[in-house]
């Protein structure tokens, strides 16, 4: 009688949730429909990392929107330069959709990305994501949004954009803002104009006297500036990392919890180096109100 032969070829195991560092909970139609995971369910070294980005991100986000005085709506968050709302998705999985209540809304200028998500918000049933085709400074004035944000959120929002998303945090009064600040151009502009005249004026021109120095040294001051800045206005601030810097070397995480209590030394010290570095022009646009 002739013996059964086995074949050689076995099919591919799909990859569990736990072999790809994917949460628990976390909806892997998701990550596959965000292009994390490919139509196979692998995770590739890019995608990887960025999950491990928005995981760390969302670890900080969870704890904060656990904090929040329960309310009968819900918690609210504003993702400001959303792009493709990796972030904004994962916190709906991983929170909203199990909490049954609260809203996110993603802000974002490019129209195509915001037509995606909201169709994508669609087809998973995520209702209570609503997806604005606005700068963060529009999104301010816009009846869109409601006049309090429990939570502000902004990942990698370039330049002046991370700004913006203060300003509009102060308005809508929140109690929260995560900020991952990326390419702080403005600063170093400035800095470069008068760069001349202060290498007359203080030794501490030498610091940003070469071009890479400028940028750095810009990019350094701006942050420092913006936690000074919301220290005057009544938060209380911590500034960490946010992954490894061999993930990412716009890494620089700023929290800011509302407490109610304005440190007029803050708006005083923001003052004071905005002069030291001659750049006090930057005053009246940037931080309007931090000596009230």
């Amino acid at each position: 009688m002739a013996k059964k032969t086995m074949s050689s070829h076995k099919t591919a195991a799909t990859p569990k949730p736990q072999d790809l560092d994917v949460r628990p909970g976390q909806s892997v139609e998701l990550l596959k429909e965000l292009h994390i995971l490919t139509r196979e369910g692998k995770l590739n070294q890019d995608s990887r990392r960025k999950l491990k980005q928005v995981y760390h991100l969302f670890q900080f986000i969870e704890k904060l929107l656990l904090d929040l005085p329960s309310s009968g709506a819900g918690p609210t968050l504003a993702d400001h330069g959303a792009g493709k709302s990796y972030l904004g998705f994962i916190i709906y999985d991983l929170f909203f959709k199990a909490l049954g209540q609260g809203t996110i809304y993603g802000i974002e200028t490019r129209s195509e990305l915001v037509v995606s998500s909201q169709a994508l918000a669609q087809r998973l049933g995520f209702e209570r994501m609503q997806f604005l085709n606005l700068s963060v400074a529009e999104s301010a004035q816009s009846d869109a949004l409601p006049a309090q944000i429990d939570v502000v959120t902004a990942l990698h929002a370039c330049d002046t954009a991370t700004d913006d998303a203060i300003a509009f945090g102060l308005q809508k009064k929140a109690q929260y803002m995560v900020l991952v600040p990326c390419c702080q151009a403005e600063l170093a502009r400035a800095l470069n104009q008068n760069k001349a005249l202060n290498l007359q004026r203080t030794p501490l021109a030498e610091l940003w006297r070469h071009p890479l120095h400028t940028r750095e040294m810009g990019s350094q001051l701006t942050n420092v500036l913006r936690c000074l800045y919301l220290e005057s206005q009544g938060y209380a601030v911590t500034v960490t990392e946010l992954v490894g810097w061999e993930h990412s070397m716009k890494n620089e995480l700023i929290l800011a919890k509302y407490t109610g209590q304005k440190k007029r030394a803050s708006g005083e010290r923001l003052q004071a180096l905005l002069q030291e570095f001659g750049v006090e022009e930057l005053m009246g646009a940037r931080y309007p109100v931090a000596m009230n």
